[in-house]
């Protein structure tokens, strides 16, 4: 078989063997069977949300499934074809057989990702806070640049972005701001970006051109419907209303419309300005604080679950998930995948996807990954 061949199969079994590994396949099936058996008692259907959440599972996990092995099924029969037409000489056929062969590898690596957002709320629309760290209207523009970069690769994706909440900074980028990201898997791909980010540059705020180091964090947590509980107790809120910020306009800056609800015992804070009425931010932070106890929960099991895989670099990053170096050169390194990308242009707009992906085979494979395997 030829080189190139050899090299886009080898491509798909690595994204297969993730798919497996990730689904564990033998669980994988065993449940699938189970999930039929239930589907065919008609008693399943006398609860219409237990009946809604094994349909859905059980679509999931048939998709998967059923993409791993078709892929692997029209590579055996490609390899197959190129094997008798190598023996006759035909060299034309051998290289449709190897455009075929990179056309599977493609489709193999975007099956992968979809394979790995399995999740319980990875279907679900995200919310997407950044807030500034320590270092002023450094960390306040470094803020605002990773405001516009999720909001440009959300909706490069096809995604609905609404601003929920928004505080803009003293001379440049903002203080802190909350978007949400309505589309398919939008939390999938998202919740890797959770942690602190790191920019080192030449500031244009610095006179004497010096290098600076801003910090600004991210939090993604899933938005979540009726048909998920969160529980906790009214006693455990404080609410606080203030005058919303912004350009102007009906109610802003005139009444206490904005809403601010935090929840004691965690610290967690959340707030909406974005609406008219106080009522309906109200509302609003509700979902957002349902949203961010429901990522809590999840990220406690996440971690109970890996609790006997920790490694010592797993711990010694603690959230700090991503550095970025802008010289004249543009470079960008993540520190926990490893990946590293120079280009010119918006590297920080253009390369998520490129992260992101990174990102979300380390959290399967636990290893680094160099950037060509993302590409």
């Amino acid at each position: 078989m030829r080189a190139e061949a050899q090299a886009f199969v080898d491509q798909i079994d690595a994204a297969m063997a993730l798919v497996r590994r990730f689904l564990d396949w033998e669980r994988a099936l065993r449940r699938l069977d189970e999930l039929n058996n239930r589907v065919e008692d008609p008693k399943l259907w006398d609860d219409p949300k237990q009946a809604q959440a094994v349909m859905q599972e059980r679509r999931r996990l048939d998709e998967s499934i059923a993409a791993v092995k078709a892929i692997e099924a029209e590579k055996a029969d490609t390899i197959e074809l190129m094997e008798m037409a190598e023996a006759e000489g035909d060299d034309a056929l051998v290289d449709d057989g190897v455009k075929a062969l990179a056309e599977l590898a493609e489709r193999a690596d975007k099956d992968k990702i979809t394979a790995l957002l399995a999740g319980e709320a990875d279907a679900n629309n995200t919310y997407v806070e950044v807030n500034s760290g320590a270092g002023g209207t450094e960390s306040q523009d470094w803020a605002g640049m990773l405001q516009r970069m999720y909001t440009r690769w959300a909706e490069r994706r096809g995604m609905k972005v609404e601003l929920i909440d928004y505080h803009s900074g003293e001379q440049a980028g903002i203080k802190s701001a909350t978007l949400l990201l309505k589309g398919e898997n939008a939390y999938g791909y998202a919740k890797t970006e959770s942690g602190v980010h790191r920019l080192v540059r030449i500031s244009p705020y610095d006179s004497a051109a010096r290098r600076h180091t801003s910090f600004a964090s991210v939090w993604v947590y899933p938005e979540i419907d009726d048909n998920i509980e969160v529980t906790y107790n009214e006693s455990d809120l404080r609410i606080d209303t203030y005058r919303a910020s912004g350009a102007g306009g009906q109610h802003i800056n005139t009444t206490d419309s904005a809403v601010r609800i935090t929840h004691i015992p965690t610290g967690i804070v959340v707030q909406c300005q974005n609406q008219r009425s106080q009522h309906k931010n109200k509302a609003e932070a509700y979902n957002q604080l349902r949203a961010r106890l429901y990522e809590r929960e999840l990220a406690e099991r996440e971690a109970a679950a890996n609790a006997t895989n920790a490694t010592k670099s797993d711990i010694g990053w603690g959230h700090q998930i991503r550095s970025y170096v802008l010289q004249p050169y543009q470079l960008v390194k993540d520190l926990r995948t490893g990946v590293t990308s120079t280009a010119p242009g918006d590297v920080l707009d253009g390369d998520l996807d490129k992260f992101m992906a990174a990102a979300l085979s380390q959290r399967v494979t636990g290893e680094t990954v160099d950037v060509e395997d993302v590409e």
